[in-house]
């Protein structure tokens, strides 16, 4: 059975992390694979968003421990640079929308893996744990750079260090994440809103995240001068001559990611 479900439809590449019986937590085939299936995504047009969740109760229980321990371990070193690192880069460079349907329990690398992501929507019954600090490490997976950005310094600090449990709803409430969704509704609803990014100007949406992902090193000066750039981009697309061409004529645009 592989680790990874992939599916595209409609535009939309459907990403399952499938490793149910230990709450979808990375080995190495499971990173490796994501990795290539995000590849992937970057690659096709007819790839126009991304939607990851987990299967069975939990989103992503973090690092398989079983990998850590026993005669052949995997070195720490190796696990960021081959696994986490990569997958995170490819997500915040992959020029399409990806959003993060957290569906139950995000711990550890799995909740910043989450939590770089674009839109990041949890059912209620989720939750969020920065589980590093119980076991004696750090966070990885650039949530020492993404959390305290979502949340705060302070709030940050104090989610690593204890290793505290976050409810779904606290963490849409201190803008962790975009929004929560009712168990019942879950998967339709945020099933919707990856639909819903397919049909809309793919390259704009590109920009604006490369613009967004540009916001944290660059200073005022610096970000006007990339809108600059980002919008004269955008407006030589065909996507932006449909928009205004239907706002214009009081009409839905058709947008084809052109």
């Amino acid at each position: 059975m592989s680790s990874i479900l992939f599916e595209i439809r409609n535009g939309v590449a459907f990403i399952t992390l499938n490793r149910p019986e230990k709450f979808n937590s990375f080995n190495r085939e499971m990173a490796l694979n994501l990795q290539a299936r995000l590849d992937e995504c970057a690659s096709l047009h007819e790839v126009r968003a991304v939607y990851i969740t987990g299967a069975g109760k939990a989103f992503c229980a973090g690092q398989d421990i079983g990998e850590l321990v026993g005669d052949h371990p995997i070195a720490m070193a190796q696990i960021l640079s081959e696994h986490y690192n990569p997958i995170v880069k490819r997500i915040r460079n992959l020029p399409k929308p990806v959003v993060a349907a957290v569906n139950g329990v995000a711990a550890g690398a799995g909740a910043n893996i989450a939590l770089c992501c674009d839109i990041v929507v949890a059912s209620l019954s989720a939750s969020f744990i920065q589980a590093f600090s119980k076991i004696g490490l750090i966070p990885d997976s650039g949530g020492t750079f993404t959390l305290p950005r979502l949340v705060g310094w302070q709030k940050a600090s104090a989610l690593m260090l204890t290793g505290d449990k976050l409810s779904a709803f606290d963490a849409e409430k201190m803008g962790m994440i975009y929004k929560v969704i009712v168990d019942d509704l879950f998967e339709e609803e945020s099933k919707k809103i990856a639909s819903d990014l397919s049909q809309m100007p793919t390259k704009g949406l590109a920009y604006t995240k490369h613009a967004l992902n540009h916001s944290f090193a660059n200073d005022w000066e610096q970000q006007l001068l990339l809108e600059d750039e980002y919008q004269q981009k955008a407006a030589q697309t065909q996507d932006y001559t449909e928009g205004i061409a239907a706002f214009t004529e009081k009409r839905k645009p058709h947008f084809k990611g052109n």
